[in-house]
């Protein structure tokens, strides 16, 4: 059942610590911690498992593997030895990471994102291939009439100006070639209508979008509890600070708005309405691979009696991302082993802005994983 992985932006943090977190789990050299699908209660219930999946990816950066790990184990992201132990492992996921191609028009470029799919799946006999966007948040595209028609846009495509913004054209390619697609990124992606018929018309599942990994995390757990208490929340206001390349791509307006909007949503959606305040996004170069976030929350109670609450959450982004590759490349494989295709919405759990109208709840989120978990287990583990 060996399945493939290819990264969109696979030199990244958040890349690199996925293949080094899972080369050391199946050498036995870490514990799977993080991992959802290795939790007690769904632990062996979901094929391919970690040991079963390859690596590759593209990316537009050249720095080599070995190099980005030892940038990692610097910063305090991954052991200095797991580095080393898997020296060789990581050299031969190498030579299968390529430079992101680009021609005239973007129906040559997909060709070519297809056509480095099809060789990777066939290089290592794979039974399937998914593919994760973990690339740089980009700005919201501006709207395109084919966005909405399959027909129209596969006619746009062959023109010289580009149509789709490159999450899409990545999952437009991803879907060419038969592959699950899942955005981890607040990127377009797949929320375009005619992906969605590329998806069905070809009998693919896709996921997304933006990986919860830290504050809106804590959100997802925090909006419920003040909705089910019947307080009403006046501000919800947050401060994230970050460094890294994320943090130096989210300094530009139109990647931090995207990002901001994203990690909002779930306020308006568990609580039924828009507390005051926004979410503010500031690089801090010297913080690197590691994020600080800031909450204040101001709320009513009985006879409107003001409080208030704050929540200072620090972590690091890519040791807290790379687990969720892991189960969302598992998921998104069993998914279409099982014969799903469109939007996999129960896997709202591991997203900020996850697709269709689902519950935005952690604990809501939590059942319905565990019911796609229950729906893809193996029959005779079920």
């Amino acid at each position: 059942m060996r399945t493939g992985v290819w990264l969109i932006g696979a030199r990244g943090s958040v890349a690199v610590t996925s293949m080094i977190g899972a080369l050391a789990i199946r050498a036995g050299l870490a514990a799977p911690t993080g991992c959802v699908l290795e939790s007690p209660g769904l632990r062996d219930r979901v094929r391919p498992g970690i040991g079963d999946l390859v690596f590759g990816g593209h990316d537009i950066t050249s720095v080599p593997l070995d190099k980005k790990a030892a940038e990692l184990a610097e910063a305090g992201v991954v052991p200095l030895a797991l580095t080393r132990a898997l020296h060789d492992d990581l050299a031969a996921i190498e030579q299968d990471v390529r430079p992101l191609p680009t021609q005239s028009a973007q129906a040559g470029t997909a060709d070519a994102i297809a056509a480095d799919l099809e060789r990777f799946r066939g290089r290592h006999g794979l039974e399937r291939v998914v593919v994760i966007n973990v690339s740089t948040t980009e700005p919201f595209p501006p709207p395109h009439p084919a966005h909405a028609d399959l027909g129209a846009l596969r006619a746009a495509l062959v023109g010289p100006e580009p149509v789709l913004p490159p999450s899409s054209l990545a999952a437009y390619a991803a879907l060419r070639a038969g592959c699950p697609y899942v955005d981890f990124t607040p990127s377009t992606g797949t929320r375009l209508p005619a992906l969605d018929e590329l998806a069905r018309e070809a009998g693919l599942p896709y996921a997304g979008h933006d990986g919860k990994t830290g504050e809106t995390l804590v959100k997802s757990v925090l909006a419920p509890m003040f909705a089910q208490r019947n307080l009403k929340v006046r501000t919800w206001s947050g401060i994230n600070l970050l460094g890294g390349g994320d943090g130096a791509n989210l300094a530009q307006p139109g990647a931090n708005a995207a990002k901001a909007a994203s990690k909002q949503r779930v306020l308006a959606e568990t609580l039924g309405y828009a507390p005051q305040g926004e979410t503010r996004i500031d690089y801090l170069q010297d913080l690197g691979d590691f994020k600080t976030a800031w909450d204040l929350v101001t709320f009513e109670g009985f006879l409107g009696t003001s409080m208030r609450m704050e929540f200072t959450w620090h972590g690091c982004d890519s040791a807290l991302a790379a687990p969720l590759i892991l189960d969302l490349a598992r998921l998104t494989a069993a998914a279409h082993r099982a014969g799903r295709s469109g939007p996999i919405t129960e896997l709202a759990f591991f997203f900020k802005d996850p697709l269709g109208q689902v519950p935005h709840g952690l604990a809501e989120q939590w059942q319905a994983l565990n019911a796609l978990v229950a729906a893809l287990s193996p029959p005779d583990e079920s």
